[in-house]
């Protein structure tokens, strides 16, 4: 990251909160490649707790707490669903639905950093919980705004793939080509919670990266 203070969406004494780029992990993964975690505790010169990740290819609002004590507190948030956190995504295919909630059980694959979503419990796997809309389409594409209910690996990628919609990119479940930049349409939008020490409602928007695709469904920054 070139400039990390121009992703700062916000910060506090408690917390800080920075517009993830694509292609940068949240944190150390088996590359080793510089992680937002690294830079941003050169940014602000302290250890920093993560609150929320997202994939490696995903944009948008990743958020750390400053102390133990705030991040416990925003643990507990998390924990107690007191936290709300909005995705969009871009599809070549519409779901059956223009809105609706999707319900599945996922499971990690032991190989290939992925995960599979089936609507069978008696499969095994963790329950995945997430509702969408339909918000607007562009030529080959259409725009999800997804409410994330639960926090499982790769839970939206897999569960959009499992309903035949995956998402624009990403050929780890099933869209046809990658991007150019290996990125994928997924953008972590919208986070809201109440801040730990105040009280007071917090809530953080992420523009969109400044691309082609995202930029012709003309999203509100």
């Amino acid at each position: 990251m070139n400039n990390i203070g121009d992703a700062v969406l916000y910060k506090n004494n408690q917390l800080i909160a920075f517009n993830k780029p694509a292609g940068i992990p949240v944190q150390k993964d088996p590359t080793e490649d510089k992680c937002l975690l690294d830079f941003a505790e050169i940014y602000c010169k302290s250890k920093l707790h993560l609150v929320n990740r997202i994939d490696r290819p995903t944009t948008g609002i990743v958020l750390f707490a400053k102390s133990s004590n705030a991040m416990t507190l925003m643990t507990k948030q998390f924990q107690e669903k007191k936290i709300v956190k909005y995705y969009l995504a871009v599809v070549a295919n519409l779901p059956a639905e223009k809105e609706g909630k999707l319900v599945h059980y996922i499971q990690k694959k032991t190989k290939g950093n992925s995960s599979i979503a089936s609507e069978d419990a008696s499969k095994g796997g963790e329950l995945a919980e997430m509702e969408y809309r339909h918000i607007g389409s562009i030529d080959r594409y259409h725009l999800l705004e997804i409410k994330l209910i639960t926090g499982k690996h790769h839970q939206i990628r897999a569960q959009l793939a499992a309903i035949g919609c995956p998402i624009k990119g990403d050929t780890k479940y099933g869209f046809g080509r990658s991007n150019k930049d290996r990125s994928i349409h997924l953008h972590s939008k919208k986070i809201s919670f109440t801040h730990p020490v105040s009280n007071e409602p917090v809530n953080l928007t992420a523009p969109v990266p400044n691309e082609v695709v995202w930029n012709a469904f003309n999203i509100e920054k």
